[in-house]
């Protein structure tokens, strides 16, 4: 497996705080890698640091086995959170106008086809839904054919059906030999498009592999999930996890648990018994849950 992006001892400070602390990973060529963490974990700076918005500390960051340069930066592909468009343009014209700013482009019109443009291309894009805007800097992002394309949580406040269409779009480009950074608060996303995650907290990278050997690593038997409201008080499980709305208990014998649960004359009603998931991961390993509204400060 050929490595496309290497980090090696990662570190960015400003003034006295430590944002992000001496972190390595690796991205495989043709495959998505997940940046993950809670608000302030460090993964904003991580990524503009990749992309070349921000000058690392000390470290390095390794494009294709190399120093990253100038010129390797007009390989990559950025689909930020907020873009600034030209007004009045349509999609056509806001297309046109990006590839003119690269010597290299991909063909207008495949781009179209790619990204599912078609029947809103006429559109002044500032009159676009969300699930169309964010096809539209898709294929801005796409536009320079890209080596490696950085999608900054791409699908944050579209709606169940516009999140999977443009899921579906991530995977073809990954079909087509691409590479992908991807950052998200979605759980499932990360889930169903990442090939590797990295978690995230207070700078450093606490965790690291592909979600099902994340699972596997960390949790045994099954999760039993309670209303919060049926706790009076703390309950005797070490293993248990207090969320906003619910409490967590990590069992290896299920049967035992809910007798001991009963034994305590604790409420079973609304109880659940389900395997884990990459949010229960992210909750045992941060001590929360990642949220999933529009992250705001972040560093």
């Amino acid at each position: 497996m050929t490595t496309i992006l290497e980090v090696k001892q990662l570190s960015k400070h400003f003034s006295d705080f430590c944002a992000v602390d001496k972190i390595d990973f690796k991205v495989t060529k043709g495959s998505c890698f997940g940046l993950l963490g809670p608000n302030g974990a460090g993964k904003t700076t991580t990524i503009e640091m990749l992309e070349g918005i921000l000058t690392p500390t000390s470290g390095e960051i390794l494009f294709n086995g190399q120093g990253i340069t100038r010129e390797d930066f007009q390989k990559l592909g950025i689909q930020f959170q907020h873009t600034a468009l030209q007004d009045y343009l349509t999609v056509r014209e806001t297309l046109n106008l990006f590839s003119s700013f690269y010597k290299k482009t991909v063909p207008i019109d495949d781009l179209i086809t790619q990204c599912q443009l078609t029947d809103f291309i006429n559109v002044d894009h500032r009159k676009l839904s969300g699930g169309q805007k964010q096809r539209l800097l898709l294929a801005l992002a796409l536009i320079n054919d890209p080596e490696l394309i950085f999608l900054d949580e791409p699908t944050t406040g579209l709606d169940p059906h516009s999140r999977r269409l443009f899921w579906d779009l991530v995977n073809d480009i990954k079909a087509a030999g691409k590479t992908i950074l991807l950052t998200t608060h979605y759980m499932d996303e990360a889930e169903y498009l990442c090939d590797q995650i990295a978690i995230m907290d207070k700078g450093q990278i606490i965790a690291m592999n592909s979600p099902e050997n994340l699972l596997r690593e960390h949790f045994k038997g099954s999760l039993i999930s309670l209303p919060k409201q049926n706790v009076a008080s703390q309950i005797s499980f070490a293993n248990a996890h207090y969320s906003q709305d619910s409490v967590l208990i990590h069992s290896d014998n299920t049967e035992a648990t809910l007798a001991q649960l009963l034994t305590e004359q604790i409420s079973l009603q609304g109880l659940q018994v389900k395997s884990a998931n990459l949010d229960d991961l992210f909750l045992k390993l941060t001590g929360h849950a990642l949220h999933t509204n529009e992250e705001k400060t972040d560093v």
